[in-house]
């Protein structure tokens, strides 16, 4: 397999794993009526507290501010680590309730598909 394919298969791997995470925060904690009526007290507990943490994540619109930062970067300078946050940031906010931002990180992560490579402008160039 090559190099280039593997960065793919990384890639896709990542999307599909923080969209699966992201479906079930959504689904499990966050709109779940059981979990919402036991919290409603401020109770204690790992599903209250992570319950609130994304709840305040999504309010403040930080997944949609992180798909866009790292986007914005990797089109810049692309990078396989900067395209995943991306990606990973982008899936999540696309379910969390970011999709005006993380759709803009979208665009800019098909522009960075359509980035000219620096070895085809050398090999013009010549």
């Amino acid at each position: 397999m090559s190099f280039y394919r593997q960065r793919i298969l990384a890639i896709l791997l990542i999307a599909c794993a923080s969209f699966c995470v992201a479906l079930c925060l959504r689904y499990l904690l966050i709109e779940n009526s059981t979990i919402g009526a036991m919290c409603e007290g401020w109770a204690s507990g790992w599903a209250c507290a992570s319950r609130r943490a994304i709840i305040m994540v999504v309010q403040s619109v930080a997944l949609g501010w992180i798909a866009l930062l790292a986007a914005a970067l990797n089109l810049l300078r692309p990078s396989l680590w900067k395209c995943s946050l991306a990606v990973a940031a982008t899936s999540c906010g696309l379910v969390l309730y970011n999709a005006g931002l993380a759709g803009l990180a979208v665009a800019l992560l098909l522009l960075t598909l359509a980035r000219v490579s620096p070895k085809a402008v050398c090999m013009r160039a010549q």
